[in-house]
């Protein structure tokens, strides 16, 4: 496993970060049919697995279910171990945001995360700063050390670096969604803004999962079936594509699934993608975000 720095925070993370919604909630393409959250024994052994792996970033979410609770119970006694993110939604008011982080910290059996964000963060809200404002407040008070936001779009994510508030942004950036690399991952190179990269499979439609994807969603089942001869599976192409970049600094495997865990580890010691294969996505144009956003989607 190689490690980066995640820009200015100076935290060494590992290339591939675990993403825990699935062990905290059901979570994926339910229509697959193994999208149910794994019990007690099940979350152990991967999250064990996770950490002697050599993966060493954990990132969770109030919002997630049962995540908090099931990593504070499992992995309290492995704490040094790991960079801890967390996430809180866009309060409205300082008691509600700090009421929401002691939430967490008292869920993860813990003094301090790493890493703050806010929960899918508006790019109003960003803006306007009110939020950050509160929660660094927190920070003073050493309930967690560096301030991030986890968005959605070019727009939002321009906005928090440009800000000079945040330390580390979570992105969607993937094989299909390549809209990051134009604007949004120079700048953050640019201001030393750390990149954490999310919906690498796409909420499972980069795995044999996406056909199950109904009519609605016609173009991106199709664009998936275009990219699936490209490389020996498709997360494989998914992974290999993200990983060759330098930044984002880390990307995330949300899997509730040991076998899935370990392929993506595997991937990360086969290198770039051949070129010829990287001509085939770029020819490949952009969908819009109703089929880049998952939570655009309807259900199935």
């Amino acid at each position: 496993m190689r490690y980066r720095t995640l820009g200015r925070t100076g935290l060494s993370v590992s290339e591939l970060s675990f993403g825990t919604v699935e062990i905290g909630m059901d979570y994926g393409i339910a229509a697959a049919g193994d999208h149910k959250r794994p019990d007690e024994a099940e979350a152990e052994r991967l999250l064990h697995r996770v950490l002697d792996l050599g993966i060493n970033y954990i990132d969770t979410a109030r919002a997630y279910g049962e995540s908090e609770a099931v990593i504070g119970r499992i992995l309290a006694a492995r704490r040094k171990e790991f960079v801890l993110c967390t996430k809180v939604l866009p309060l409205e008011s300082a008691p509600e945001l700090e009421a929401s982080v002691s939430e967490s910290l008292r869920q993860l059996r813990t003094d301090s995360v790493d890493v703050l964000m806010i929960h899918s963060a508006p790019q109003t809200s960003i803006e306007q700063g009110a939020t950050a404002e509160h929660l660094l407040r927190l920070k003073e008070r050493g309930w967690f050390r560096f301030l991030g936001a986890s968005v959605y779009g070019e727009e939002a994510a321009l906005a928090a670096i440009h800000s000079g508030v945040f330390d580390c942004l979570q992105i969607a950036y993937s094989v299909l969604d390549r809209r990051p690399e134009t604007r949004v991952i120079p700048a953050a190179q640019a201001a030393g803004v750390g990149l954490v990269a999310r919906s690498i499979v796409l909420k499972g439609a980069l795995t044999h999962r996406y056909q199950y994807v109904p009519e609605p969603l016609a173009a991106l089942k199709e664009a998936v079936r275009v990219l699936e001869p490209l490389a020996a599976s498709l997360p494989e192409l998914a992974y290999r594509y993200v990983l060759a970049r330098e930044v984002p600094e880390t990307a995330l495997v949300g899997t509730a699934n040991i076998a899935e865990l370990e392929a993506a580890v595997k991937y990360t010691t086969r290198g770039p993608l051949p070129e010829n294969v990287i001509e085939a996505i770029h020819k490949q144009p952009l969908l819009s975000d109703n089929e880049l956003n998952p939570g655009k989607w309807p259900s199935f």
